[in-house]
């Protein structure tokens, strides 16, 4: 643990025996596993206080006389060395129990886990390796090894993370503790390695090697003994150390003389220094595939001092992931748009390269999705008879509605009407409007709709599901039917959203955007132009590319025209755009918002309008 300033006192200790009883270690001779075996001896044989008594240890083994200094409970699993902790224990009172977040109660901490040796005694209760953590913590380090995590999935709140593992030979979960504590938690391991050596090689864990002496694997045992130098014991770790000692009858040998680790298994990789040293720039950075939403890249591996542990993908100056393989596929872009790419690598120390070079990219143009069947487009229920439904076709050909009528299931629930059987022919990109013949003119003209009728089925109410049939089936609807949820559109209007342009039999809330009262303006392609309703017709004259668009366009009239007006308006009538007197063939248009928008375009003689949509 870092942080701890050490009292003058304890410097001897880096060199001596000076918490131990004095002749405490005097058989401890020997050198490498010899020794280990010696110390063994000594520690062997403590005194088990029992799995309950762990809470009792505790009120002198883990209490904070060093950080905040306020007698809490030290939680090495939430404890902030760099500022204030997130949260504190109270001894006692606040022990697990249930938990839902963190700082709820603290619990048992097993540093090897209870599912290692089977929850046996005297291992079970050994509070050298079991330090009281916050039971959210203790939950989520599971029984996942410690390592050194490349991509976190959870990140506490004093740093810890757990995530996929930067450990060599091993890819599976593991828990990376604060730096803080890394130390304490790696003595805690050769403690477990030493005291239980006459039964460790039988335990199957990631980070053993099922053998009694080197205990670990080569990776875990190299990240430990990086551990254990990096973050030097501290005075925590000395009281800790005596008064489990007063409990137990046997000690932390590594506490007591850090030595013994490297006497016994060799020193840290590199001696211990922290890895400063950055991975190489990830080169050859190209784009295998892209659509008009996605950008497919790939980039040659880096190399490092000690390994490679991930690498960052940025989108401009944006972080866009961090990855191990060096492919990615970045997904919702824009059509037709420029994009910039950049990779960086880093290492288990946390070292990033420099940003690879920057890869221009620019996605494809959108393709519109061929429909091939008409949906209901608007719904009206608004005051009094103010009732109205729009049909479109954005299929390819003209369509027939001799096979199609609109049916009502009352209340959401019972048999379907007999149905209002539709007649007529529907052009491309054109609309059906029906609406109730009581319906009020400052709505709809009953006249210019193309259905105005008293049938049951347009005196719907906003808990009335309504079907588009074809040929008997229901092909789409609005509200829920066989059991609807109450006024699901009472006293609005619900519009179909661009995104949502496919009949579906079973109604989806989130394809429609909700309108007040009233909202009767976009009925049959209309638009408010002061106190003027007008139907907008598609005509040859004019043209808009492309169409759909991301909010740059061109609009391009006939070569004739001269002295143009045009006036740009949202599908709610609201004029974003108005320019006269354009005497070229060709205006440009830039910067629009997404929404649908009507193009209103003014010469000596015609009023001609288009739709456009921006995605």
């Amino acid at each position: 643990m870092k942080k701890i300033t050490l009292l003058m006192g304890l410097c001897c200790f880096f060199t001596g025996f000076s918490q131990a009883p004095a002749g405490y270690y005097s058989t401890a001779t020997g050198t490498g596993f010899t020794l280990k075996t010696q110390l063994y001896n000594k520690i062997k044989g403590h005194t088990d206080r029992g799995y309950a008594g762990l809470w009792t240890t505790y009120s002198t083994s883990d209490r904070d006389h060093q950080n905040e200094n306020d007698n809490t409970i030290f939680d090495l699993y939430s404890e902030n060395q760099t500022g204030a902790d997130p949260y504190t224990f109270i001894y006692s009172t606040e022990q697990c129990g249930t938990y839902s977040v963190e700082g709820d109660c603290y619990n048992r901490e097993h540093m090897i886990p209870q599912s290692v040796f089977n929850s046996a005694a005297p291992m079970v209760s050994d509070a050298h390796f079991i330090p009281p953590t916050d039971g959210k913590v203790n939950g989520l380090r599971s029984d996942f090894p410690h390592g050194m995590v490349a991509i976190a999935s959870t990140t506490t709140q004093n740093g810890g993370k757990l995530g996929t593992s930067a450990v060599s030979g091993y890819s599976g979960t593991v828990f990376e503790p604060a730096n803080a504590f890394k130390g304490d938690i790696a003595r805690m391991y050769f403690y477990f390695a030493t005291r239980y050596e006459n039964t460790v090689a039988s335990y199957t864990y990631a980070m053993f090697n099922r053998t009694s002496n080197q205990v670990f694997t080569t990776s875990f045992l190299n990240m430990l003994l990086t551990w254990h130098a990096n973050d030097p014991v501290s005075a925590r770790e000395i009281e800790r150390n005596n008064a489990i000692y007063a409990r137990q009858g046997n000690r932390n040998p590594f506490i007591d003389n850090p030595s013994y680790v490297t006497a016994i298994w060799g020193a840290a990789p590199g001696g211990g220094s922290t890895d400063t040293t950055a991975p190489s720039i990830p080169l050859n950075l190209t784009s295998n595939a892209k659509t008009s939403t996605s950008v497919s890249l790939t980039w040659s591996a880096s190399t490092d001092n000690v390994a490679v542990t991930g690498y960052e993908v940025y989108r401009g100056t944006t972080l866009v992931t961090t990855t191990t393989s060096t492919t990615y596929n970045v997904t919702g872009l824009t059509a037709s748009t420029a994009y910039t790419f950049s990779i960086k690598a880093k290492d288990a120390a946390g070292n990033k390269s420099a940003s690879s070079a920057t890869l221009s990219v620019t996605t494809n143009a959108a393709t519109t999705p061929t429909k091939t069947e008409l949906y209901l487009s608007e719904y009206v229920e608004g005051s009094s008879n103010n009732k109205a439904l729009e049909i479109k076709n954005e299929t390819s050909a003209s369509i027939s509605l001799a096979n199609y009528s609109i049916k009502k299931q009352t209340n959401g629930a019972g048999a379907w009407s007999t149905g209002l059987t539709l007649t007529g022919t529907l052009a491309v990109n054109g609309k059906y409007v029906i609406v109730n013949s009581g319906t009020a003119s400052t709505c709809y003209s009953t006249t210019t709709a193309n259905l105005s009728t008293a049938a049951g089925e347009m005196t719907f109410n906003g808990n009335d599901a309504i079907g588009l049939f074809k040929n008997g089936v229901l092909i789409d609807v609005i509200g829920t039917f066989n059991g609807g949820t109450a006024n699901f559109g009472a006293d609005v209007t619900l519009r179909r959203k661009a995104t949502a342009t496919t009949p579906k039999a079973t109604y989806a809330a989130a394809d429609w955007d909700v309108l007040g009262l009233d909202a009767c303006s976009g009925l049959g392609n209309k638009v408010s132009l002061g106190n003027e309703k007008e139907t907008l017709k598609n005509f040859t004259e004019i043209s808009v590319f492309p169409n759909p668009n991301n909010g740059n366009f061109t609009i391009q009239f006939d070569v004739n025209s001269e002295n143009n007006t045009v006036e740009i308006f949202s599908i709610l009538g609201q004029k974003v755009f108005e320019k006269s007197g354009i005497k070229t063939n060709t205006i440009e248009i830039s910067n629009l918002e997404k929404g649908v928008y009507f193009i209103k375009v003014n010469n000596q003689n015609t009023t001609n309008n288009k739709k456009v949509l921006v995605n």
